[in-house]
């Protein structure tokens, strides 16, 4: 076997437990890539240890930390920042409160784009920062689009600490919230993890329909509640197609 056809079906490997919505087997690997399963599980073994992919308890292989911080880097790439940055600064005009997108690294969200309301009273939180997944609308959007079993090996992995008064911590209760929040398709945070702030978000997905991450919108319970920041849903929609179409036209 040549080097090129090596890294060709590395390759090959990587994408397609990376689009796949669910854990893929090292047997349909083999066939839908047509590989020899010997080779399917000498690769497997390899990309495991370097952190390209992961293999989980029922022997499914998914994307490991190495694929998922790649997309990170790939995501803050200038070019389509400012493209991003240009339909939240059009969603705040509309709606005029502060919106952003949030994404997946590791056991959190990072924030990796925000426009900025422009009303006196304002929460900030600046690109580059981190969050919660069990307390904040973008986190539990997230956790709400995994898999149940994935989801089970994420939670497990965190510690639910309080806050707020609100924030949910015992992971009955979450499991409960999580679940109502894959049926919407919508995040809420009810001053769970800043006090006096309440958000929503809703997904950004890719051609294929997988989750990509959260565009969220955020404000003061001064100002507006949870029920009528609702009311913004829809318009949030539009953006996150917007956002899409972007990342479409970015691969063709």
């Amino acid at each position: 076997m040549s080097k090129i056809s090596s890294i060709t079906r590395v390759l090959e490997i990587i994408e397609t437990v990376s689009y796949s919505s669910k854990p893929v087997t090292p047997l349909e690997l083999s066939k839908k890539l047509n590989i020899p399963k010997p080779t399917v599980h000498r690769l497997i073994q390899n990309l495991s240890e370097e952190g390209f992919i992961t293999v989980n308890d029922s022997g499914g292989v998914v994307p490991g930390s190495r694929v998922r911080n790649l997309s990170i880097e790939l995501w803050q790439q200038r070019r389509y920042f400012n493209e991003r940055q240009v339909i939240l600064q059009r969603l705040v005009t509309d709606i005029k409160e502060t919106c952003g997108i949030a994404a997946p690294y590791n056991l959190n969200m990072v924030y990796t784009n925000h426009a900025q309301t422009m009303l006196p009273l304002q929460v900030y939180i600046p690109v580059g920062e981190k969050s919660p997944l069990w307390c904040t609308a973008t986190g539990k959007l997230y956790l709400s689009q995994l898999s149940i079993h994935a989801r089970h090996k994420v939670l497990e992995k965190l510690t639910l600490h309080r806050f707020t008064r609100n924030t949910i911590y015992n992971m009955e209760v979450l499991n409960a919230e999580l679940d109502q929040i894959a049926k919407t398709g919508i995040g809420v945070d009810n001053e769970e993890f800043i006090s006096e702030m309440v958000a929503i978000a809703v997904p950004i997905l890719d051609s294929n329909s997988k989750y990509l991450a959260s565009l969220y919108m955020h404000a003061p319970t001064t100002r507006i509640s949870l029920v009528e920041l609702l009311t913004y849903v829809p318009r949030l929609k539009i953006a996150a197609q917007e956002i899409q179409t972007l990342i479409d036209e970015s691969q063709d």
